[in-house]
């Protein structure tokens, strides 16, 4: 049992990796808000786009793999 919940823990961990890494960059800081590129959490993520699908998959994996990891330090 133990065996097969660090490799499903394995496979969260990559897919997690992936999916960060698919995602866009976000400009952030002073040089973005000079920009004047202040596009708004909401207005960025809004409707069924590939970020916003990214965003919400990342969400998903990682509470995933945080119940995981909090099941595994129990057994």
């Amino acid at each position: 049992m133990k065996t097969a919940l660090i490799i499903v823990e394995v496979l969260f961990s990559i897919a997690l990796i992936g999916v960060v890494l698919f995602q866009s960059g976000k400009e952030s800081g002073l040089s973005g808000a000079l920009a004047g590129k202040s596009d708004s959490y909401l207005a960025k993520n809004k409707g069924g786009s590939l970020d916003a699908k990214l965003a919400s998959s990342t969400k998903w994996i990682a509470a995933g793999w945080v119940i995981l990891t909090l099941i595994l330090s129990l057994i």
